[in-house]
């Protein structure tokens, strides 16, 4: 887990998680995105490989700076397509608004999340997945990059998410982001849970295990020779 806050976090705050959000995740493409046309949604789903990963690099404004193959090969989208282009050109609109603002308020943070999101292809396929971060900050402890890991969102999930993000989505549709906030908070605080202890009741599993998914980030500041190990998280996929 990623979750220590850098002892400058508060430097960070330059940015604001509004302007953030508006520029890159809750709003359609920002002006000077060189992409224009979103594909058409078709309800046809593309199955990840649990043993594989989709990792991408953005700066601290959720533009791409790297992705790996495997995000290449899911998303439909070659590197001078995704280079500098906002993430959500991903972004599926059956998605809620609030849960990327809930990521954005936890990675301004310097904090990890793990979220269900549901990305949508070049093709207009879609695809599920579960996120991982590691925040990356400059000498001056300001957030300058986020390394991320997302990995297939194991099936026993996803119905139970999916029916909760089209509640979220239908109250944005007809109240606005605020309302649906609450909402959410409401539920966490009616099942006295976190939402990182919503998110692992969900799958029915610890942090360690969540942990041994993912397995280690390796990049310039954090390197390890361990493999990550398999266990009750991979069972969850047969």
């Amino acid at each position: 887990m990623y979750t220590n806050i850098h002892p400058k976090l508060e430097e960070t705050s330059k940015t604001s998680i509004e302007s953030i959000l508006n520029h890159n995740q809750i709003t359609t493409f920002p002006k000077n995105s060189k992409s224009t046309n979103r594909p058409a949604p078709i309800d046809k789903e593309i199955n990840l490989d649990p043993s594989k990963s989709i990792m991408s690099k953005t700066d601290a404004r959720g533009i791409i700076e790297y992705a790996n193959d495997y995000f290449m090969e899911i998303s439909g989208y070659e590197e001078y397509e995704l280079m500098g282009q906002p993430h959500n050109i991903i972004r599926h609109p059956d998605m809620p608004q609030v849960i990327f603002k809930l990521m954005w308020d936890r990675l301004n943070k310097g904090e990890n999340i793990h979220a269900f999101v549901k990305n949508l292809a070049k093709d207009g396929r879609y695809y599920w997945v579960l996120t991982n971060f590691e925040t990356k900050y400059d000498e001056e402890g300001i957030i300058i990059s986020h390394y991320a890991r997302r990995k297939a969102a194991p099936k026993n999930a996803i119905y139970s998410i999916d029916k909760l993000y089209k509640t979220l989505r239908a109250i944005e549709r007809r109240q606005g982001l605020e309302t649906s906030e609450k909402y959410l908070m409401g539920l966490l605080e009616e099942k006295q849970v976190t939402y990182d202890a919503f998110i692992l009741n969900l799958l029915n599993i610890d942090t360690a295990v969540m942990d041994s998914y993912f397995g280690p980030i390796a990049t310039k500041n954090y390197k390890t020779n361990k493999s990550p190990k398999r266990g009750f998280m991979s069972r969850l996929f047969k």
